[in-house]
């Protein structure tokens, strides 16, 4: 049996215990970049296994929600340089998780234009954006304009190019991700993407385009520094059931063997009005992937080591506490107590309060 605490090697790096940092969105980022309180946000968490951070919109269309940090401006990638060597220098491990919303935005992200999807199926969703007078706000979102064929290939090069950017801003490797509903998802969701064409219908034509991405993103970033979330059967941002759902996520996932990617990350979307992810479910995923698999869903360190007891994964990926607790890591290791969390101070925010001013425990005491 593996401690969960113990070092693990994870594609071309080598994680000090088998907890990593879930992604999580912390909407902070006023001029759409990091800043210097990002970077101490993230080094003070540098202990943990592996970080993945928020995810950073790979293109100005990409966006779903105010004050979300981006990569695809030469200013964005300087701001990110900051925040890597911050990690680095207290011996951390840091990836990137690329983002695409896809249909889950607003038109005031991008100019008036509409965001982009399979399909122009508007969500029954809503998310954060400015209202018409310019005061941030939950707002439905906006019907989504239907990407044609043939804009496909710039859309696989955007990824591309925010790989690129990514390990030039000192990332250690980049998480594409393909959960919540946002892009990836909407194409390989068969109740959504009924497209007629070659990128929807089948289960390999929807496929398609995630492949594609997986491909050009690897292929810039390195297979080994690659990973990908994952949320089967998630039903965040309107994602519906659909016949061929287990099916298509078990090819999904034999698919991505193929590629020699560094992990496949299962993100449990109980916590997000989904059925939870079972025992069964996601050791048949691990089994299909054949290689490391993370995943994400409310866990601790006495549930983490079950999870990785039981065979549904490699590595556990823990949010929220790491949120209270910079040094958590610490806290299991020493049987430290856990600094609770309040979910009121998650998103938005001034300055270092609840971001960078949670003290670690021996400052508590």
């Amino acid at each position: 049996m593996q401690s969960i605490l113990s070092p693990y090697q994870l594609g071309a790096v080598t994680l000090t215990s088998r907890i990593a940092m879930a992604p999580m969105t912390r909407a902070r980022a006023k001029d759409l970049k990091p800043d210097t309180l990002t970077a101490t946000y993230y080094a003070q968490r540098a202990s943990a296994g592996l970080i993945i951070t928020e995810g950073i919109a790979i293109s100005r269309q990409a966006r779903g929600a105010i004050y979300i940090p981006g990569i695809y401006t030469p200013d964005q990638i300087d701001a990110w340089k900051q925040v890597t060597a911050a990690v680095h220098a207290k011996g951390g491990i840091i990836f990137a998780q690329l983002w695409h919303v896809g249909r889950a935005g607003h038109v005031a992200h991008n100019d008036g234009q509409p965001p982009v999807g399979p399909t122009n199926e508007r969500a029954n969703a809503k998310t954060f954006a400015f209202d018409a007078n310019g005061n941030g706000t939950l707002l439905p979102q906006s019907t989504p304009r239907q990407l044609r064929a043939d804009e496909m290939d710039g859309l696989v090069e955007d990824y591309a190019q925010a790989a690129r950017a990514a390990m030039a801003a000192g990332f250690d490797g980049v998480e594409i991700h393909g959960a919540n509903g946002y892009l990836i998802e909407q194409f390989i969701n068969g109740a959504l993407n009924t497209r007629s064409d070659s990128y929807g219908g089948s289960i390999e034509n929807r496929m398609r385009l995630p492949l594609a991405i997986i491909d050009a993103v690897a292929a810039a970033a390195g297979p080994d520094r690659t990973g990908i979330r994952v949320a089967p059967f998630g039903r965040f941002n309107d994602m519906h059931a659909f016949a061929d759902e287990a099916q298509t996520w078990l090819a999904f996932a034999q698919a991505l063997s193929t590629r020699k990617l560094a992990y496949l990350h299962l993100s449990d979307q109980e916590s997000l009005g989904a059925d939870k992810l079972s025992v069964d479910f996601a050791v048949e995923m691990r089994r299909a992937f054949g290689g490391t698999v993370l995943i994400a869903g409310g866990f601790g360190l006495e549930s983490g080591q079950a999870a990785i007891d039981t065979g549904r994964c490699d590595v556990v990926a823990i949010g929220r506490p790491f949120i209270s607790n910079p040094d958590l890591i610490e806290r299991y290791r020493n049987g430290w107590p856990i600094a609770p969390f309040d979910p009121r101070t998650f998103y938005g925010g001034e300055g270092a309060a609840f971001y960078t001013d949670y003290p670690t425990y021996p400052e508590s005491i």
